[in-house]
């Protein structure tokens, strides 16, 4: 089948595949992305779409992606009103998008559009969503790399949805798994989560993540620390339990040791000492108390934003490139 018979065909066809591509400052690797994206796009023969969702950019990245277009995906850009964070971008794109199959990638290159076709593959035989897990993660440091599997696992330890290890946001999800995320109502997103909450059929691939195109990385450790912190208390009660767990353990114990200083004072009478001992128990008590009150206060805070029912993002502008279809010269097609 000829260039002009396949870009044919995608017109007259529903959209197949959507790529969403949030970003937020991205102007450096903007148009080294959209070069591989768009080669890769072009090797499939069904109907492709490109989703740019801009997070508020303060730099000319917008201005790069408006003016971005395919000889075979329609191109579309979605700009929010403001930075409203990665995990809204998403959800934006996710609402924004109309393929079958849609698979979100980063913009700084780390995760190779190249596999597309891999993931697009291991879809037409039936699995709802592909993950793509990160055998090694090129230009991270040690202390990110270990963090990250300790992260994991206490987070799979403490809530009831299995998130797979190592698996970002670089993923392929089914158009029924983007329907039932799109109708989740929760304002507090942690859509790693979220992605594998409602379950289906899955898949795993495995690959070698790449090390960061050009830039920085938006995600310093504060950051990270945050976003973990709304995973934990996104998916879990459990710290909660183990908050009244620890009290409860410490009253018994302070109950018993109580039965035992009384019982000692009034068989052998008791010296005034202990002091030391004494401040360090109420130290830790103390520090145990606020840590419970800390996490309290999280939850407590997660239901006063969800109670206010705010939109996930306000969407400042879209716009759409349709696909340029190529012609071959008639010598060529002769």
């Amino acid at each position: 089948m000829d260039l002009i018979s396949i870009t044919q065909k995608r017109f007259e066809s529903a959209i197949t595949l959507s790529v969403i591509v949030p970003y937020f400052n991205e102007s450096a690797v903007l148009p080294a992305l959209h070069a591989r994206l768009t080669a890769t796009l072009d090797q499939i023969p069904e109907r492709c779409e490109i989703i740019y969702v801009d997070d508020g950019s303060n730099d000319d990245s917008l201005q790069l992606v408006e003016h971005f277009q395919s000889t075979s995906s329609i191109v579309r850009s979605v700009s929010l009103s403001r930075n409203f964070g990665k995990e809204s971008a998403m959800s934006a794109g996710l609402e924004y998008s109309r393929g079958e199959a849609v698979i979100l990638i980063d913009a700084d290159l780390q995760d190779p559009p190249e596999l597309i076709p891999q993931m697009l593959a291991k879809w037409r035989e039936g699995y709802d969503v592909v993950n793509m897990q990160r055998k090694e993660r090129h230009g991270e440091t040690w202390l990110k790399r270990r963090s990250a599997a300790a992260f994991y696992r206490l987070l799979n330890s403490l809530a009831k949805a299995s998130i797979p290890e190592n698996v970002g946001d670089f993923r392929l999800l089914s158009r029924r798994v983007v329907n039932h995320i799109n109708q989740m109502p929760e304002r507090n997103r942690y859509m790693k989560g979220i992605f594998s909450w409602p379950g289906f059929s899955q898949y795993t691939m495995q690959f070698d993540r790449d090390p960061r195109f050009c830039g920085e990385t938006k995600w310093n450790y504060f950051k990270l620390f945050g976003l973990a912190v709304d995973g934990i208390t996104s998916f879990s009660i459990r710290p909660l339990r183990l908050a009244t767990l620890f009290g409860s353990l410490i009253a018994l114990g302070a109950f018993f040791y109580g039965m035992v200083i009384v019982t000692q004072t009034l068989l052998w009478g008791s010296d005034v000492s202990g002091y030391p001992s004494l401040m360090v128990a109420q130290l830790a008590i103390g520090g145990i108390q606020l840590l419970s009150i800390g996490i309290l206060g999280e939850y407590i805070g997660r239901i006063f934003i969800e109670s206010k029912q705010r939109p996930l993002f306000l969407v400042r502008s879209v716009k759409e490139k349709p696909a340029v279809m190529v012609f071959e010269p008639m010598e060529k097609r002769a």
